[in-house]
Parts: structure tokens; sequence; C-alpha cells
């Protein structure tokens, strides 16, 4: 599939998006926008989870809200280090515990928050879990920058699952995302 550039406005904010030429209903894309109200509460709550998991020697800088039917169903933040396992991001986490929660694999009707931009497993877990809807704050690259390990990057844009997902992707324009990443910076190792 071939793809052009795009330069949209947000906020004053010119931003250039990798778009397919030619849309196709049955993928996934990214839209990038200015939060609503709701997306913005439930964006800072993933925020906040991604501080207490740094405050708490949980894990590094990522948080997670799983909403289903406008309520809250679960917030979490990466455990990678209470866990000692490497494949406890805070989008697994989430995901993890909202299907205990439903008693199902699938969250069909469910959203999900995140602080971050998935690494390509979470984008992977969001997939086969069935999410309808991804909103995430900070791009991927705003960790990298710290120090995280670039694979991070492009993990909704980079992999063939992205091209055939119909989860609607949002990125919002939420400088709170991006911020936790230089605010917790030594508080965690890598």
């Amino acid at each position: 599939m071939m793809s052009s550039e795009n330069k949209t406005t947000t906020n004053g904010q010119k931003v250039s998006v990798s778009v397919p030429s030619v849309p196709d209903p049955g993928h996934a894309t990214v839209k990038l926008t200015a939060s609503s109200d709701r997306d913005h509460k439930y964006l800072t709550q993933a925020v906040e989870e991604a501080y207490i998991g740094v405050e708490r020697g949980d894990g590094r800088p990522f948080g997670a809200v799983i909403v289903h039917k406008d309520k809250v169903l679960v917030s979490c933040h990466n455990m990678v280090l209470r866990y000692k396992d490497p494949t406890a991001h805070a989008e697994t986490v989430a995901i993890r515990e909202a299907c205990k929660k439903l008693n199902g694999i699938k969250l069909s009707e469910c959203e999900m928050y995140a602080s971050c931009e998935p690494c390509p497993m979470c984008f992977g877990a969001i997939h086969l879990s069935r999410l309808k809807r991804l909103v995430y704050g900070a791009q991927a690259e705003a960790a990298v920058a710290i120090g995280f390990n670039s694979c991070v990057a492009n993990g909704v844009k980079g992999t063939e699952l992205f091209h055939k997902s119909s989860l609607e992707i949002v990125k919002l324009d939420a400088s709170i995302a991006e911020q936790v990443f230089q605010n917790t910076k030594g508080k965690f190792t890598l």
C-alpha cells in the first residue's frame, strides 16, 4: 500500500502524518485531535497512573485506563519491576485485568487510554483483545528521547497489525503525557 504525507494542523501546531493514499475503511487510521473533555479526563488518569507506578517503584512511567460503557473498568500502570516481568507493560496489565473483570477475552465494548503510544507488543495485545478504540497521549519518541529502546517507537504505525485493524486510534494533543517522561527521569532505571 502506498502512502502519502499529509500536513495537519492541531491547535496551531503542524503535524506530519503518513496516511494511506487510498483510504481503506477496514483498516485502522490514526487521527490527531484536540482532546475532548471526556478523552482528556481518561488520558489524565492514565498519566496519573504513570506517575504512581514510578513513585511506588513498580515500573517505568506508563499508564493505561480501560473504559467500559463510559465507566473506568481498570486503571493500571507499568508493573515490569514489581512483577519482574518484561511483558507487564501498563497496556498489557490493563488488558489482563479487564478480561478478568469481564470474564472473557474480547474487549470490543471497551476503549483504552494510554499515556504513551503503545509498543509493538502492546499494540498486538490491543489488537487481539478487540478493543474498539485506542487513545494515547505521548508519542513513543518522547520515551526514546530519555533513553528507552528505540524498538518501542512506531508500535502502532510500524506493525502489520495496524493495517489489518478496525480499531479507531486517536493521538491526543496532550502535553501532560509527554511531561511525565521528563518529570520522572532519574527516578527509575532502564
